[in-house]
């Protein structure tokens, strides 16, 4: 086969020996061209490796096959799984999804939104950073559909997919109370991260129903293994009773990081010591040195529901009908294992 990178629809026409539009109908309408046509133009475009335009054709039309997603940080298994979910059920609708990673950085997350707005996505999903809902609106305005993912809308027009992580935190330190922990540490990023702020709140919760017990906060900047690791080793440098007794992570990479501190340095052990509890049940959080005990959200599904909600969106849309923005909430599960299981004498 002769290659021919720069070959247009006109060249496959002249080989083919047909009509412009009975190129075009073999692309895009098939069934209107007879048989032999259609073999005859489809040998043409293989002998001279015609590739179409897809991004032309979208922008004549006005809006493409595509969606476009952000997320916090693709190196976190919890948003992996979450845009695999998007990705299998767009693909159920003849759509593809590019993916966007915000490294919690703004001046990325505005990079991509620029980017997916020139490219006409179909539909926008996020999980954003902070409040970026202006700049959202505008978006929805020019044509863009958005959908929050792992973000309340608050009263914001907006459709959403959330967990409530209220609940989440709640069930974290309740666990970690009914276990005999008295002292218990949340170990989280940043606080003006929604989702942080939420689990810290239903934390304090469980605090104030059970007396006599006390909750301290540490924190830096970041949710990730290092993260955890840094506050992990000051945790096992302190004197052993002025070390917490349970301790609730605000998400399974953290988790992992205090578990390597707490079991590579001498002097602690989980969850005979420490009783630990993450965030997310990441597939890795039961392969862990000590299986972890963590709140599981269910990630693949929240993916799915945020391409559903962005699709009946679009319908109505389209339909020129009014649309009810959607509030999904899905409630969290605790998964006990062997990191804060109940302590024997």
């Amino acid at each position: 086969m002769v290659s021919h990178p720069a070959a247009s629809i006109r060249d496959v026409a002249e080989r083919a020996g047909v009509a412009l539009g009975t190129v075009s109908n073999v692309l895009n309408r098939p069934e209107r061209v007879a048989e032999a046509t259609r073999i005859r133009v489809l040998d043409a475009i293989a002998e001279l490796g015609f590739v179409r335009n897809d991004a032309a054709r979208q922008l004549r039309a006005g809006k493409s096959r595509t969606l476009g997603m952000v997320v916090h940080d693709v190196s976190n298994p919890f948003f992996t799984d979450i845009a695999r979910g998007a990705e299998e059920r767009a693909a159920e609708a003849g759509l593809s999804v590019l993916l966007g990673n915000s490294d919690n950085l703004d001046g990325r997350e505005s990079t991509y939104l620029d980017l997916f707005e020139e490219q006409r996505v179909h539909g926008l999903l996020i999980s954003p950073i902070g409040d970026i809902f202006e700049r959202l609106g505008r978006l929805r305005q020019r044509g863009t559909p958005t959908v929050l993912v792992d973000r309340r809308a608050d009263g914001r027009p907006f459709s959403s997919v959330s967990v409530d992580d209220v609940a989440g935190g709640y069930l974290a330190v309740s666990h970690l109370i009914e276990q005999g922990c008295t002292r218990i540490a949340y170990v989280g990023g940043l606080l003006n991260v929604p989702q942080v702020a939420d689990r810290l709140q239903g934390a304090n919760q469980a605090v104030a129903e059970a007396p006599g017990v006390q909750l301290e906060v540490l924190s830096l900047p970041g949710l990730s293994v290092q993260t955890g690791r840094k506050i992990g080793a000051g945790i096992v440098d302190r004197e052993p009773g002025s070390r917490p007794n349970g301790v609730f992570a605000a998400n399974d990479l953290i988790a992992v990081g205090l578990l390597q501190s707490f079991t590579m340095l001498d002097g602690v052990t989980v969850p005979e010591d420490i009783a630990l509890v993450g965030y997310d049940d990441i597939d890795f959080a039961s392969a862990t040195v000590v299986p972890l005990s963590s709140i599981r959200q269910p990630s693949a599904l929240i993916g799915r529901t945020g391409v559903d909600l962005m699709l009946r969106e679009v319908a109505a849309l389209e339909a020129g009908l009014d649309y009810d923005h959607e509030q999904v909430v899905f409630h969290p599960e605790l998964v006990v294992r062997e990191s804060s299981r109940r302590r024997s004498g």
